[in-house]
């Protein structure tokens, strides 16, 4: 008996989270349809945790999870697909559904008049650019603006922000916290930090964000990796390892883009830059380009190029966008982060 009240109070949950739009479908949902408890507790170990989330997942992967044979998955995935709708809408049905997706400002009107309204959840963006072209600073600043309520009822929220170079300064968020009136304690205390040393680590780390975000249910507002192929640079080196290395930044990339639609979270990557030594014999314009090759540049939504301009100031340019025009904006970097650069 306990048990069904259990399960009404569940579905009742699930009503109240439906009025208001709900983020997602949690995985106990699969306890209804014959799955075990035990069962359901691998697949959050591994970081599903949500009805989407299996349907995410490939069968190759859910058969590799401890403990799940493939008559299991087989069950798991039936039972998924019963809960959720076979997934195509009309385009004016997805037109409502889009209407969650969110945009945090990046700290310059200017800039963010280039991004559409800012930074867009359920999207990855990607900036590029050479050292001192203000990556880490738009890292800096974004962890601070995401806390702030902004345009269309955007409400602010926590950060996670994996580093890779080691270039996280926690007292650089404090002089852009003054900038904003914003408590400092308050602020640090809604960032999340991991330092990821290997390119394994950092997938492995993706996984506890996941959970982090299904804990703590529309909390979460961006996720920040600073940079995204710095230490798949160092683990995999010459040509005879780039397929492996492509391969394993393609599941990263995609496990990105799941987990900013699955929990409606905007993702901002940045990259590092390479020069073409063989561009001065082809007469390119600039030989330098970003790393990551035609897997990262197809899986990031937006792309957005960053280059020094004079004194403090930077310039952006729209790289690749689905929805957004070519254009250019001058930005400055000041002591409380990124700001519009004085005329």
């Amino acid at each position: 008996m306990q048990q069904e009240d259990q399960v009404v109070e569940e579905e009742l949950v699930v009503n109240e989270d439906d009025e208001e739009e709900s983020l997602f479908q949690d995985i106990d949902l699969l306890q209804n349809h014959g799955i075990n408890v035990a069962d359901i507790k691998k697949l959050k170990q591994v970081g599903i945790c949500t009805i989407k989330g299996i349907q995410m997942t490939t069968k190759k992967r859910l058969c590799a999870v401890k403990g799940i044979s493939e008559a299991k998955m087989e069950k798991i995935k039936e039972a998924a697909n019963k809960l959720c709708d076979p997934g195509f809408l009309t385009a004016l049905e997805y037109s409502d559904k889009r209407k969650a997706v969110f945009r945090i400002t990046t700290g310059s009107i200017e800039l963010d008049k280039l991004c559409g309204g800012g930074l867009e959840s359920m999207a990855i963006t990607e900036a590029f650019g050479e050292f001192r072209t203000g990556k880490t600073q738009l890292s800096h600043t974004m962890c601070v603006t995401a806390q702030l309520p902004g345009a269309n009822g955007y409400t602010g929220g926590k950060v996670v922000l994996i580093d890779t170079e080691n270039t996280f300064r926690p007292d650089r968020l404090r002089t852009i916290a003054d900038r904003f009136n914003l408590d400092q304690s308050a602020v640090l205390d809604n960032v999340i930090y991991a330092r990821a040393y290997t390119s394994e680590h950092q997938h492995e780390l993706l996984d506890f964000v996941a959970a982090k975000f299904y804990e703590e249910p529309g909390v979460f507002k961006l996720l920040i990796v600073d940079s995204i192929m710095a230490l798949f640079r160092v683990d995999f080196s010459g040509r005879g390892e780039l397929a492996d290395r492509q391969q394993k930044l393609a599941q990263m990339l995609s496990r990105l883009q799941k987990i900013s639609e699955e929990y409606n979270v905007a993702v901002f990557i940045t990259n590092q830059m390479t020069s073409d030594p063989g561009a001065a014999l082809s007469f390119q314009v600039d030989p330098k380009k970003p790393i990551g090759g035609n897997i990262l540049a197809h899986a990031s939504t937006t792309r957005i190029s960053l280059r020094k301009g004079r004194g403090e100031t930077r310039v952006a340019k729209i790289y690749d966008s689905p929805d957004l025009p070519e254009n250019e904006a001058t930005f400055a970097i000041t002591a409380g982060g990124i700001a519009d650069a004085k005329e």
